[in-house]
């Protein structure tokens, strides 16, 4: 066999993924695309301020409440917000729903610390705020950086009373102390795990106190008087209110060749974000119906009212079943979705707890996972072959870089998504999403071109005929 022979046949019978930056690329869409990204993260650091932000954008681009019973036809687009926390879009398609929907489902809640029921305290004349931390977060990434406070404080009078601190220019910030290292030798011999507890992720409010030098916790109720002068709250109304510690600041390009943006909550707004343009982008009326879901509670395990095992989404596609007199477990049974969520960026630094022939790599595209879980696949769908067949023909028919992957070494840990909650609906299910470095921190980070292709997938999958 000569050279020219070797070549044509390694061509044909071995993989040839490539870098995405040695394909063909529209670097100015890429960047634009990016630069709304960054502006949707910078206004949605929390499940609430993010489904509101969908709200906004969706109706900008004439989508209108939903509302049991209405008269649907093609071309219509309709959202459903699920109590503030999650929303449910869809474009209606020319054909039955019978023939089922195309589906991308991501998750707009990130890890981060929410304040107790009853979080106000002092000690030592300074005022304090109690955590309890929300998702799969390592407790040493968060003491010592800048923090934002948002939410809502509902009052018995049935009011909402929304909640930031810290997030608008001139603020102050919040932050988590730490011990400084000369008196750190026995901390520091500590796991990563424990060496931060749980109960010390305190977040310093003040220190300057009120009244007279013989009354007691003068500093805690000077911070009570600023919140009450600001937002009309006493304490008691913190037993029913919702307050998130995230991380402050704004998006912000990576690398000198800004190749990269840095930002908290990629996991998964980089998902949701790309599953809700490319359905807002769409030029057409689709053929299958259009629908975006953005679930809340993933990070816990999709539970609750607003999680992806709620019922919310199952009464929504009912009802829009009813409309054309299809029952909905004949859409589902026809139905696919894109379980629209990150996973692990390969990272040379940790190199031990990845396989490299099976990690996803930054600027190789969205990244297909057959299956997630951990140890030996528990909590995962598992899709089929044909599933993940189908999947490959429709980016590549569309031109979109992809990667197969997995989160890393099998027995290294694992995790899951919302793809088996969607597939114990009887809904084909595949998971697919950007790789990203340094996951559940408070900033991570993720390439731009994978963010690109990643929305030019979603726009293929709404845009599917079969």
């Amino acid at each position: 066999m000569d050279n020219k022979e070797f070549k044509e046949l390694k061509k044909r019978l071995l993989s040839t993924k490539k870098n995405g930056y040695d394909r063909p690329l529209d670097e100015a869409a890429m960047e634009a695309y990016c630069e709304g990204y960054k502006a949707f993260l910078d206004v949605s650091k929390t499940e609430r301020l993010c489904a509101a932000e969908v709200v906004r954008l969706a109706e900008e681009q004439g989508y209108r409440p939903y509302v049991r019973g209405m008269a649907l036809k093609a071309g219509d687009k309709v959202y459903l917000g699920n109590r503030g926390k999650a929303v449910l879009l869809a474009r209606i398609g020319e054909r039955s729903l019978a023939e089922g929907v195309q589906i991308a489902a991501a998750h707009i809640d990130s890890p981060r610390l929410d304040l107790k029921p009853n979080p106000l305290y002092e000690e030592a004349e300074l005022a304090y705020f109690k955590t309890h931390y929300y998702g799969g977060i390592r407790k040493y990434q968060w003491v010592t950086i800048p923090l934002e406070l948002h939410g809502v404080a509902a009052l018995r009078d049935g009011t909402n009373v929304q909640v930031n601190i810290g997030g608008d220019s001139g603020d102050p910030r919040l932050v988590i102390t730490d011990l400084l290292p000369h008196l750190g030798a026995e901390q520091a011999k500590k796991p990563l795990a424990t060496a931060i507890p749980a109960e010390t992720l305190n977040l310093l409010l003040g220190s300057r106190p009120i009244g007279g030098e013989e009354d007691s916790g003068r500093v805690k109720l000077a911070v009570m008087k600023l919140l009450n002068e600001k937002y009309g709250i006493t304490e008691d109304d913190f037993t029913s209110a919702e307050l998130e510690a995230v991380p402050a600041g704004n998006a912000c390009d990576i690398g000198l060749d800004r190749s990269m943006i840095g930002a908290y909550g990629h996991d998964d707004r980089v998902c949701a974000y790309a599953a809700l343009k490319a359905l807002l982008d769409l030029e057409k009326t689709p053929g299958r119906t259009a629908v975006c879901v953005l679930a809340d509670k993933e990070e816990i395990g999709s539970d609750g009212v607003t999680g992806m095992q709620s019922a919310a989404f199952d009464t929504f596609m009912e009802d829009l079943c009813e409309s054309q007199g299809v029952p909905v477990r004949a859409c589902f049974e026809k139905s696919f979705c894109l379980s629209a969520d990150v996973t692990a960026a390969y990272d040379p630094d940790y190199a031990d707890v990845y396989e490299k022939r099976n990690a996803a790599y930054l600027n190789y595209g969205v990244g297909l996972c057959k299956y997630t879980g951990a140890r030996g696949k528990s909590g995962a769908s598992d899709a089929d072959a044909e599933t993940v067949a189908y999947v490959r023909r429709i980016f590549d028919d569309a031109g979109v870089a992809w990667q197969i992957a997995e989160l890393g070494k099998v027995d290294a840990g694992g995790g899951g998504t919302v793809a088996m909650y969607m597939a114990n609906r009887n809904i084909t299910t595949l998971d697919a999403g950007v790789p990203v470095l340094s996951m559940h921190a408070p900033f991570e980070t993720v390439a731009k071109l994978d963010c690109w292709e990643t929305y030019r997938g979603m726009k293929a999958l709404y845009e599917a005929e079969k």
